[in-house]
Formats: structure tokens, C-alpha cells, sequence
């Protein structure tokens, strides 16, 4: 079962399927460490940084999935993100002093999407109420 199949299978119930994707994504302190490995002692602004790029991928890829327009839309979604995420994010990581770029932020989105496209999901079926 992909992280793509499970959005799919709970995009009607949009709210309900947000908290659970949120609940089964990658935890902040992983991708911190994923992401950024020589922030070893990982500060509030990268975790928060990170944790609200993962929201946001999360948030768009239920949408599209609600739509049914999940697969060739990688370009719409990733300016959706930007769109959400990308002020705060660039705001939070200047703050823990990394030098943030429009394709520094899209390639981070890029990789926290790859992050979640093979993390393993649970073999629990899911039900859209």
C-alpha cells in the first residue's frame, strides 16, 4: 500500500484523511535528521520549518486526491505548497541561519514528497466516512 493509494482511498473524507496522514507521516524529528544532517542538535525553527512543509505536501496531495487529479499535477502541487508553506518557511529557516533560495525550497518540498512516497504505510484498510 503506497502513502498515494492511502490519500486516494480517504480523499472524500478530506478532514478526517488530513489527521490520519498527519498521524502516519514521517515524524518532524526524522525528516529534520534526513533533512538537514548537520543540524545535530535539531532547533525549533528547522522542526517547525520542516513539520510545515510535510503539512502542506499533505494538505495539497489530499485535495488532488479529493479531485481525483492525483497523478501529472506534480508542477500545480508543488506551487500550492510554495503558496502555503513557502514565507514561513523561508522566515524559519533563515532564523536557524541556512540561506534559503526558491530552488532550495522547491527541492526540499521535492524530497519530503520522496520521503513519504516510500515510507511504509500500515496494512490497516482505511474507510472514508
Amino acid at each position: 500500500m503506497t502513502f498515494t493509494s492511502v490519500l486516494e482511498g480517504i480523499g472524500k473524507g478530506f478532514e478526517k484523511g488530513l489527521q490520519w496522514a498527519v498521524t502516519y507521516g514521517v515524524p518532524a524529528e526524522k525528516l529534520v535528521g534526513t533533512l538537514f544532517p548537520a543540524a545535530a542538535a535539531v532547533t525549533t525553527g528547522i522542526a517547525d520549518a520542516t513539520t510545515l512543509v510535510q503539512s502542506a505536501v499533505l494538505l495539497v496531495e489530499q485535495k488532488y486526491s479529493a479531485a481525483g487529479a492525483q497523478t501529472g499535477t506534480g508542477p500545480q502541487k508543488l506551487a500550492e505548497v510554495l503558496l502555503l508553506a513557502g514565507p514561513a518557511v523561508t522566515q524559519l529557516l533563515t532564523q536557524a541561519g541556512i540561506t534559503v533560495s526558491t530552488s532550495y525550497l522547491q527541492n526540499l518540498v521535492s524530497a519530503v514528497v520522496a520521503i513519504l512516497n516510500v515510507q511504509t504505510m500500515p496494512s490497516t484498510a482505511v474507510t472514508a466516512a
